[in-house]
């Protein structure tokens, strides 16, 4: 249990995987939780449920019929942001609440089914979905566990979003960073050649830039390499 959580928790490394990510935790909860099978629907920014993961190929395609059918308890499980518990598939209460999911579950060999979401506070991700192929609950023991797995699993997730959102945004700040540095050489490599105030030469730089539809980065590169148009490089006669 220790090790599940553990692996859960260790997200932060260059070459992560999120649907990886997910197969793991399945993968844990079907080895430490009584359930024959797990799968995982995440969400999209735009709230669409998606496949993530699923401990095997029967839970897959039923999850990947969820989704299609738009109905079962992962999808229920999003939208109230809050626990399925126990349900049990064969009944005529199920069978009215997923008419089509609920005889499919049957068909494959599930009994009864629990939705974790995977929540942090009011925020919702996806849903982890338990499925059971013998008679009887998961004790309440169990289902305290698979929300705790759930729950780290969608840390370690929302963690790694934003240390990619944050590499994100440093690398668009030292892009900034970067064409400026080659926009001040350039202006003063410009005004230098010919001959002009380091402010005109910014202007004819951006005025070219407009002219001819190029990032006034790109202009400032191709002044500083020799190749920009002679039209900006030659020095005005006085």
């Amino acid at each position: 249990m220790a090790a599940a959580f553990v692996d859960l928790a260790d997200t932060l490394v260059q070459d992560f995987d999120v649907i990886g990510f997910l197969h793991a935790l399945a993968e844990h909860c079907v080895n430490l939780l009584d359930v024959a099978a797990a799968g995982v629907l995440l969400a999209t920014p735009g709230g669409q449920l998606v496949d993530a993961a699923a401990s095997d190929e029967r839970t897959r395609q039923l999850e990947l019929s969820s989704i299609e059918w738009d109905e079962g308890p992962c999808r229920d499980c999003f939208r109230n942001k809050k626990q399925i518990p126990d349900v049990e598939l064969a009944t005529p209460a199920a069978m009215m609440r997923w008419p089509r999911f609920a005889p499919q579950a049957v068909e494959v060999g599930f009994t009864s089914v629990v939705a974790a979401p995977l929540r942090l506070h009011d925020q919702v991700i996806g849903a982890l979905n338990l499925f059971r192929d013998r008679p009887g609950p998961l004790d309440g023991s169990q289902l305290r566990l698979g929300q705790a797995l759930a729950d780290t699993a969608t840390i370690g997730v929302l963690q790694q979003r934003a240390v990619s959102e944050q590499m994100t945004v440093t690398a668009q700040l030292q892009a900034a960073l970067d064409s400026r540095v080659i926009i001040e050489q350039a202006k003063g490599y410009l005004a230098n050649r010919r001959d002009i105030g380091v402010e005109e030469a910014f202007t004819l730089m951006r005025r070219h830039a407009r002219d001819h539809q190029t990032r006034l980065t790109e202009i400032a590169r191709q002044v500083l390499q020799g190749t920009a148009d002679g039209s900006l490089l030659t020095r005005r006669d006085r």
